[in-house]
């Protein structure tokens, strides 16, 4: 009986005791999931190297403290391949159902989700939110969960485990997508930088069909890319995130390196100024281009990931080695376009090596200046505006050079003109001489041979005279003058101001001589050194000759007086006479005397007058440029 109440106490003793032991402090309670929960002291870690464990065999395995592995916020490139199982357990004490959302970190190729009880089961995921993964635990629930997780082929790669509540989701991806919002506003301004930029140039290419301003636009349209999902991509955990991050980002990087070096080579006229140059750059094309075609089969028909991530900063020290390719010759070449590129890579050279530094010291971000990714982003713009800077000395130089040529070309061709008119001019003055000594030699002694018949006629017949003898004579005399006259405006060698005054002066003393009619002439002493063409000496000549015929035919006159004035814009020429004037509104209706002056002075350029003065004044004025 002893031995039965002995066992009943015990029994009793150990059921009460079972109902006061408190909740295993490993036991994650969602109840207690408000917002958000880092559950890293409560997680275990087992790392499948070999990539090929079934869950069922990973959970069988043994486990250590996540918080123990020291490269979960940088997963080293040799363990990248590997796969992560991820333990823990949760609870759930409310009566009701509650949802919790894990977000095991970023850069995933695959997460998937297994509950614990008496078998392994793999947990249907309902979500829409890449990067977060569900679970939903029944009143009174606890079960033990296991994660799988497998990452892209990226060196950011990182494990972080926190349970987000199911009312505070939004607010949690919000949270991560603006941490650092400075960061990301700049990314975003930088962008618009770039696209403003791209647009420039490529009017410019559309308007020029020059290459380096596509190339130019190509590499910057990389750049824009680059800059822009860096600024977005990295906040978010989408698939397209990791694809960019894994992958695309460095194809940006390596396609924008060829068409800046396509950029380079246009730019500078490499092919024809720097041959050498050339063909450094031409190698480094096809490099490049090769390092791009072996890291896309890696990248898509590899497991690993170590020599993804060599070739990858290969790729960086090649750019670096040709951007200080640039720095080093144009220190030699001294070129003003060289030196342009020149400074763009050294400022990309230099922002990146501040960004490096930043990211061997500590890694941390606590601001826009302390983040590498800002640095390297001034680095690229830096550049960017530079060579935009460049093209545009380049273009504005080239401008200049075809204006020059195009002036030069013009010159050339007005020169050609003026010799050619020149040269026509001087064939027809040529002429006109060879005209003018035809006509004195042969017309000019025909007629004076005649002139002289009809003298020596008249004096035989002198008893007996014939008028038609003395109209011979008077005809034959006239015909010799006027002849005179055209040989004299005729010859190229009369064409002087001088020459011009000289004739009409001696013409009109001859003409009034034996009139009745005094002739007064002043000329200034003087007069400018003018060349005079024939068809001005010979217009000018002949309305001279019709205003003194007039004179003496019509005005009545005794005096006559010819001046030539030097006035501050020319020269002008009177031809004042006092006789009865005349009578401009009663002129003869068919007389074209007044009309022929008029126009000869108006083909000659040379402004005409008549008007009555103390008599008739007849008024010739010319300016000197116009001679």
């Amino acid at each position: 009986m002893k031995r039965f109440l002995t066992l009943l106490i015990l029994f009793y003793a150990s059921t009460y005791g079972h109902a006061q032991v408190t909740a295993d402090p490993a036991v994650i309670n969602i109840t207690t999931v408000t917002d958000t929960t880092n559950i890293i002291s409560k997680t275990q870690l087992f790392i499948d190297s070999s990539d090929a464990l079934s869950p069922e065999a990973a959970s069988q395995k043994s486990f250590s403290p996540l918080a123990d592995f020291k490269n979960r916020k940088g997963i080293p490139p040799g363990m990248i391949p590997y796969a992560y199982f991820l333990k823990f357990v949760v609870s759930n004490t409310a009566d009701t159902a509650l949802t919790v959302y894990l977000f095991p970190g970023a850069l995933y190729d695959k997460i998937t989700i297994y509950s614990i009880k008496q078998k392994i089961e793999q947990l249907i995921d309902a979500g829409n939110d890449p990067g977060f993964k569900k679970i939903t635990l029944a009143p009174r629930e606890q079960t033990t969960i296991l994660v799988y997780l497998k990452f892209v082929k990226s060196e950011t790669a990182y494990i972080a485990t926190h349970l987000v509540s199911a009312g505070f989701i939004e607010n949690f991806k919000l949270l991560m997508l603006n941490r650092h919002p400075e960061i990301r506003i700049f990314g975003y301004v930088l962008s618009g930088v770039l696209l403003m930029m791209i647009l420039f140039m490529g009017a410019n290419f559309i308007l020029s069909g020059r290459n380096e301003f596509l190339y130019n636009a190509l590499y910057s349209i990389c750049m824009f890319l680059l800059i822009f999902y860096n600024a977005f991509a990295v906040r978010t955990f989408t698939p397209f995130s990791s694809f960019f991050l894994s992958y695309f980002d460095f194809f940006l990087l390596t396609t924008g390196t060829i068409f800046y070096i396509s950029f380079a080579r246009n730019f500078l006229n490499t092919p024809v100024k720097y041959l050498f140059l050339d063909k450094f750059l031409k190698y480094g094309e096809a490099l490049i281009f090769l390092v791009l075609i072996a890291y896309s089969y890696l990248n898509f028909f590899t497991h690993g990931y170590v020599p993804q991530f060599l070739l990858e900063n290969i790729m960086k020290f090649i750019i670096l080695g040709i951007g200080v390719s640039f720095i080093i010759l144009a220190l030699k070449q001294r070129n003003r376009l060289l030196n342009y590129i020149a400074a763009g890579n050294a400022a990309l050279v230099i922002f990146s090596a501040i960004s490096l530094g930043l990211i061997w010291r500590d890694g941390k971000i606590n601001g826009l200046f302390t983040s590498p990714l800002f640095y390297y982003n001034i680095g690229i713009a830096s550049e960017l505006i530079l060579f935009l800077l460049g093209l545009t000395y380049k273009n504005r130089s080239e401008i200049i050079e075809r204006i020059k040529e195009q002036e030069a070309m013009k010159m050339h061709a007005e020169k050609t003109a003026f010799e050619s008119q020149i040269a026509i001019i001087k064939a027809q003055q040529e002429e006109r001489n060879r005209i003018s000594a035809d006509m004195h030699d042969d017309l000019g002694a025909g007629m004076t041979t005649i002139r002289l018949y009809s003298e020596l006629a008249k004096n035989k017949l002198l008893d007996n005279p014939i008028p038609e003898i003395d109209k011979i004579s008077s005809s034959s005399n006239e015909l010799l003058n006027k002849m005179n006259a055209i040989i004299w405006s005729m010859s190229s060698s009369n064409d002087s101001l001088g020459n011009m005054t000289a004739y009409i002066r001696s013409y009109a003393l001859e003409y009034f001589e034996n009139t009745g009619v005094n002739c007064h002439i002043s000329i200034p002493d003087d007069l400018p050194n003018i060349e005079v063409i024939g068809e001005i000496r010979r217009n000018v000549f002949l309305v001279v000759k019709e205003a003194l015929n007039n004179i003496l035919k019509h005005a009545k006159a005794t005096e006559v007086m010819i001046s030539l004035v030097r006035v501050p814009d020319g020269l002008t020429l009177y031809i004042q006479d006092n006789g009865i004037g005349i009578d401009l509104e009663h002129l003869r209706q068919f007389g074209n005397g007044l009309k022929n002056m008029k126009k000869r002075m108006d083909d000659v350029a040379i402004g005409f007058n008549i008007e009555n003065k103390n008599g008739t004044l007849v008024t010739l004025h010319r300016k000197i440029a116009d001679f």
